[in-house]
């Protein structure tokens, strides 16, 4: 069976480029291209980080680990949510295992210490999840590339200016106290706020709060018109049910980030989790036949349906299988392998339309409202409600100015005094 039999015979999304990596004379090289992979396979955003693995191994599978004539090989590492850690194995797969280039992580802290280690070697770092602003924005570093990833504020700034089409004035939010949260939160409360609404009042929970009751209790008492929530991981499923059994499900609106709803949260989550709208590039409900194809191929080969780390990993070995092929697999050239990288246009990823990166290596996507509903087989899922087409991740601010100011913290959410 050939190649693109084997793909549709397993119900799989496919690469035009990576079915066109066939044996060419000017790409008969012998040594195989050598991946090295980091996601955290213990500690406590582990579930995220198998799904990782999973979506990432499930594409080089669907192509017999094979692109331009060259074999590909990946090494997977833990590095365990820890910084140190991560940089610990990255030395490790670039100096002994001699990776070509290196794949992954999941929490923005273990990807910057990554990110700051190739800075000084120029290894090719490829991140579909670390969403940290400044990857793409005021530190960008040429060889990391954020291929089928995005920048941490972008999802919240059109969900932002959706909640004000919807008539709230008044919000109010909660967040993990740590870089992805306050950038998360930067660009929801940014946008909010230029547009004349009015952030009363925000919460900072550290990473794994077991009693969300105090900051509950507060939010019961403001006069507000929605909740904008980011929380991940078992945070984000103790919240829920606080929240409903609070009794303030269906009395204060639940407006949150996309990892909030994830698949990695809600497969496991009850009627609390039903109605909460979100924003995100990819909603696994989405009714377009390529989504709906990697969908089916995903459930089928793993018995559940696909979360953000699977569909984003996956994506991201499309993307670089792509530039691969268009340099003949000659990835030993990396000027030549950074810039196909930089240059591709995904056309037939999950997404089902073509993703680009802007000028600062970040895609620019058509982002979907979702709302979490059940779908025909009684499963909670994500499925859209409104789509802003061509969101970038400076929004529709001018980038020179938007850089300009400081980078979104505790201290700093762009809020605009009222």
């Amino acid at each position: 069976m050939d190649r693109r039999a084997f793909l549709e015979s397993a119900g799989a999304t496919f690469s035009a480029a990576a079915v066109a990596g066939l044996p060419r004379a000017a790409a008969a090289q012998s040594a195989p291209i050598r991946i090295g992979m980091m996601a955290p396979l213990s500690g406590v955003v582990a579930a995220g980080g198998r799904e990782m693995v999973d979506g990432f191994k499930m594409y080089w599978e669907g192509v017999g680990y094979e692109v331009a004539g060259r074999k590909i090989e990946v090494s997977v590492e833990d590095d365990a949510g820890n910084p140190d850690t991560a940089l610990q194995k990255a030395r490790r797969l670039v100096e002994q295992t001699k990776v070509d280039f290196l794949f992954g992580n999941l929490l923005a802290n273990t990807g910057l210490a990554v990110a700051n280690y190739v800075k000084t070697n120029g290894v090719p770092y490829f991140i579909p999840i670390i969403a940290a602003n400044e990857l793409t924005q005021r530190d960008r570093i040429p060889n990391v590339i954020r291929v089928a990833g995005y920048a941490a504020s972008q999802f919240p700034m059109p969900l932002a200016d959706w909640a004000k089409k919807q008539g709230h004035r008044k919000m109010a939010t909660i967040a993990q106290d740590y870089s992805f949260g306050h950038e998360q939160c930067g660009g929801f409360c940014q946008v909010f706020t230029d547009g004349g609404g009015r952030i009363v009042q925000q919460f900072w929970n550290p990473l794994n709060t077991s009693d969300f009751s105090p900051y509950l209790g507060q939010i019961a008492a403001l006069d507000i018109d929605g909740l904008f929530i980011m929380e991940l991981g078992s945070d984000a499923n103790r919240f829920m049910q606080q929240f409903a059994n609070f009794g303030l499900k269906g009395r204060i609106p639940m407006l949150s980030a996309m990892n909030f709803t994830d698949q990695s949260v809600i497969r496991t989550a009850g009627p609390e989790c039903e109605g909460i709208v979100s924003s995100a590039h990819f909603a696994e409900g989405a009714d377009n036949p390529a989504t709906q194809k990697f969908v089916a191929a995903y459930q089928k080969k793993f018995g559940i349906l696909p979360s953000l780390y699977g569909f984003a990993m996956y994506s991201g070995a499309m993307w670089v299988a792509d530039a691969i092929a268009k340099i003949d697999g000659a990835v030993e050239k990396r000027p030549e392998f950074l810039e196909a990288v930089r240059t591709t246009v995904l056309t037939d990823s999950p997404l089902g339309r073509p993703v680009r990166l802007d000028d600062y290596g970040n895609p620019i996507y058509d982002v979907y409202i979702r709302k979490v509903v059940k779908n025909k087989e009684g499963k909670y899922w994500n499925t859209p409600i409104e789509i802003y087409k061509n969101v970038s991740q400076f929004w529709t601010y001018d980038p020179q100015a938007y850089m300009k100011q400081p980078t979104f913290s505790r201290n700093f959410q762009g809020i605009k005094q009222s």
